[in-house]
């Protein structure tokens, strides 16, 4: 015959915290929703010859270029 196991039910806080690990990988960035700002390091594009506007996403630092 085998052990007999207790099952504990895990609390409220620790469902919680396991609910907010599983969806890490699908944040608000994924999905398309970016909080855009404007990077001002870099301002002029050598290959277009133009002044451009750099985009950095403040969650995940994706990037994205506007010409201004």
């Amino acid at each position: 015959m085998g052990d007999v196991i207790k099952f504990v039910r895990p609390s409220a806080t620790a469902l919680k915290q396991a609910r907010k690990e599983t969806a890490k990988g699908r944040t608000l960035c994924s999905r398309g929703f970016h909080r855009w700002v404007i990077d001002a390091r870099k301002q002029f594009d050598v290959e277009q010859g133009r002044l451009v506007t750099l985009h950095r996403c403040t969650r995940c630092a994706a990037t994205k270029t506007s010409l201004t």
